[in-house]
C-alpha cells in the first residue's frame, strides 16, 4: 500500500526503528503498536521483517531492541565525520568524566546522535546511543544546532521565551538544558559547523556537572576546533 509520499509499510518500519532508537529500554509489541498507532498484528509483521534482517532483536521477555544489523548500515553514514569526531569525543569524555556526543540536524527539525563516547573511569556512566533523536527545540544538542543557524532558519513557531533563551545562549557561546529530553540529565553543548555537512553540535550529558558550565563549554569549543581540523576544514 502506498501513500502520496511513498510506501506506508516502509515508512512504518522506519518509524519503528526511530521509536526504538529513542527509547531508553526494550519495548513490547503492545508499546510499539501504540506508539505507531497501529494494530498489534501490523506491528508484529513489521517487527518480524525487521528481525529477519537483524535490524531488531528480542530479549528473553519478548521485548524488542535495535539489532546488530544496523551496525553495518550505519558504519558508512557520514563515515569521515565520525572518524574525525570519535577521538575527540573520547578525549572530552575522559577529560570531563561525562558522556560526549555529536548530534546533527535531520529532517529540518530534529537532532540525531551520530556518535557518542562514554568516559572510561567514572562513578556513573550515562549511555546515549547513536540514533537517539529529539526536536532541535529541546535539549542542549538541539539548541546548540539552532545557535549555529541564522535566525531566519529557525522554526517559525519558536516561542518568544525560547528565542530569548537562544539569544542569551548565543551571547555566552553555548546552550544548556536540564531534563528536557531525558529526565534528570543535564547537558552543555556548542555548535559545530563543517563544510558540506549538516548543522551539528558537540555536547556532554550527565546527571551532574563536575565543573562550571563555562569551563565545560570551553572544552567543547576546543573539541569542535579539533574535529574541524581532523575533518580538514
Amino acid at each position: 500500500m502506498t501513500t502520496q509520499t511513498g510506501s506506508q509499510t516502509l515508512g512504518r518500519g522506519i518509524r519503528l526503528l526511530e521509536i526504538l532508537a529513542s527509547a531508553d529500554r526494550n519495548m513490547s509489541i503492545a508499546e510499539l503498536a501504540g506508539a505507531l498507532e497501529v494494530h498489534r498484528s501490523v506491528a508484529y509483521r513489521l517487527l518480524r521483517t525487521l528481525e529477519d534482517h537483524d535490524l531488531v532483536t528480542r530479549d528473553d521477555g519478548g521485548n524488542f531492541a535495535l539489532g546488530v544489523g544496523l551496525v553495518a548500515l550505519t558504519s558508512g553514514v557520514a563515515r569521515n565525520l565520525q572518524q574525525a569526531a570519535l577521538p575527540v569525543l573520547n578525549d572530552i569524555a575522559n577529560d570531563l568524566g561525562m558522556t560526549c556526543l555529536l548530534a546533527v540536524l535531520v529532517d529540518g527539525g530534529e537532532a540525531v546522535t551520530l556518535a557518542s563516547a562514554a568516559p572510561r573511569q567514572t562513578v556513573a556512566v550515562v549511555s546515549y546511543r547513536p540514533g537517539h533523536r529529539h526536536p532541535i527545540t529541546r535539549g542542549g544538542p538541539g539548541k546548540a544546532i539552532l545557535l549555529g543557524l541564522p535566525d531566519s532558519s529557525w522554526p517559525r513557531d519558536l516561542s518568544q521565551e525560547l528565542r530569548d533563551e537562544l539569544s542569551a545562549a548565543r551571547t555566552r557561546g553555548y546552550a544548556s538544558s536540564d531534563g528536557e529530553v531525558v529526565p534528570s540529565l543535564l547537558s552543555i553543548a556548542v555548535p559545530l559547523t563543517l563544510p558540506g555537512q549538516p548543522p551539528a553540535s558537540l555536547a556532554v550529558i550527565h546527571i551532574a556537572l563536575p565543573r562550571p558550565e563555562a569551563e565545560i563549554a570551553e572544552r567543547l569549543h576546543l573539541g569542535a576546533l579539533a574535529v574541524a581540523r581532523a575533518f580538514g576544514a
